[in-house]
């Protein structure tokens, strides 16, 4: 079967996604379709430029290694922070997990996050040994910040929350929290991964004190993302995983370990699927779906269902203003995993079943 022909358009966006010929992929809070540039860039560098990173000395190496860095340059300004800030990661869970085991805790030994949160920003909480508080949702599903004024108290190390929602597109008033978080000593890490590729992030302006975004939900490979934290938190924090990538020297009886960011980086990184930055502005400030239907038992342990809007049979849950991704209930209680009915009309993917979040 021959290759798609390369796409030039940045018109024509949906033309840009080989994979989704015929279907109407309702996923994209899930993961991210990738567009034919990425494939292309990927194809290339496996077939033309394949070398390691920070080791050789003959010029592919360094030709390689100039592209890793300069993506993480282009991914560091995509959210306005800078290089130095910048961790590469497996992933948003991978980062998330990275600050929670190496943050030092200083006597505090709680986490404030809110009913609304993705699993990967709970679980690495609880394994790290911290207590954890779950903030309420509002009304109409948006995490309750004067809840979260209310709750924080001088035992909490650090607030967690989304800066939007994976389940309802509910956007975070992040400045806000970041006041919040500060007033009792508390840092703010964001989940960023739904945010990144539907608004535009200035980390200075909101002031959080570490952002975590994944590279697949920005039309990415799967396996990369990334951890911006304040350098001076980056450089409180020791290494996590050992790898010689990350060493200053190494004797039997001790070692010594490089300045943030590389302490961080262990091992042969993923530097094909890095040597090219991140376009978020070729395809928009938006997904092109711009919708990801999740339909849902009740938010979690006293989180009110929020209020309803119905539509040929199908009610939409959450907030009006949303970042793009509904959470919907369609007639008979919603549909079931892998649903026939869906599946098979017109070429639909959703994402049925339950939500990533705390079960109830």
């Amino acid at each position: 079967m021959n290759a798609p022909a390369r796409i030039n358009s940045a018109l024509d966006v949906r033309a840009q996604f080989p994979a989704i010929e015929n279907w109407h992929y309702l996923d994209s809070a899930a993961t991210a379709q990738k567009p034919q540039s990425v494939i292309d860039a990927i194809t290339e560098a496996y077939a033309r430029d394949y070398a390691t990173v920070h080791r050789g000395v003959y010029q592919r190496s360094s030709e390689m290694t100039g592209r890793y860095e300069a993506a993480r340059a282009a991914t560091a300004a995509l959210i306005g922070g800078k290089p130095d800030e910048l961790v590469f990661t497996r992933g948003a869970t991978e980062a998330i997990n990275l600050v929670a085991q190496r943050l030092p805790k200083n006597g505090r030994n709680r986490v404030l996050l809110s009913q609304l949160e993705h699993h990967s920003n709970i679980v690495p909480w609880q394994l790290a040994g911290y207590e954890i508080d779950a903030v309420p949702l509002t009304a109409d599903g948006q995490i309750d910040l004067d809840a979260a004024e209310a709750m924080l108290t001088d035992d909490h190390c650090i607030v967690g929350f989304a800066h939007i929602s994976n389940a309802l597109g509910s956007v975070l008033d992040a400045k806000r929290a970041a006041d919040i978080a500060h007033s009792k000593g508390a840092l703010l890490l964001l989940d960023g991964c739904q945010a990144v590729p539907r608004v535009s992030v200035n980390i200075g302006n909101i002031g959080a004190d570490f952002y975590a975004f994944s590279g697949h939900k920005l039309y990415g490979p799967t396996g990369i993302g990334a951890l911006w934290g304040r350098a001076e938190l980056l450089d409180s924090m020791p290494p996590w995983q050992g790898g010689g990538a990350m060493i200053d020297r190494v004797t039997f009886a001790e070692t010594t370990y490089l300045d943030a960011p590389a302490r961080f980086k262990r091992g042969t990184p993923h530097n094909l699927r890095r040597d090219r930055p991140p376009r978020r502005g070729r395809m928009g400030p938006r997904h092109p779906d711009g919708i990801n239907p999740r339909p849902q038992t009740p938010l979690g342990p006293q989180g009110p269902r929020p209020p309803s809007r119905e539509f040929g049979g199908v009610t939409f849950l959450g907030p009006k203003k949303d970042a793009g991704i509904l959470w919907f209930i369609s007639q008979g209680g919603g549909p079931p995993r892998n649903p026939p009915h869906f599946g098979k009309m017109g070429g639909v993917r959703v994402r049925p079943g339950t939500n990533l979040g705390p079960t109830p």
